[in-house]
């Protein structure tokens, strides 16, 4: 089992490997190092709040999800006592 630490910084690692990625490929059609990072850094917050929103629409389909069967027994009624 990963830890908490390790998936988190996982997930950083591959934000900035992505960042890196899109401002490379920006600076390849632009030429512009400045203006390539800029995309780079909007493209990544962007991506993060629409991946929140999309993972929020899901939350609420119910499409794919099983019916969960729920036994549900009678508990035995505890009986009252009395201290006298």
């Amino acid at each position: 089992m990963e830890s908490r630490r390790r998936s988190i910084a996982k997930a950083l690692s591959w934000r900035a490997l992505a960042v890196m990625i899109t401002a490379l490929v920006a600076y390849l059609f632009t030429d512009n190092a400045a203006f390539a990072m800029k995309i780079g850094i909007v493209d990544s917050v962007l991506k993060l709040m629409i991946y929140y929103l999309h993972e929020r629409a899901w939350v609420r389909a119910s499409f794919g999800r099983a019916a969960v069967a729920v036994d549900v027994q009678p508990q035995p009624a505890v009986a009252a006592t009395s201290s006298r």
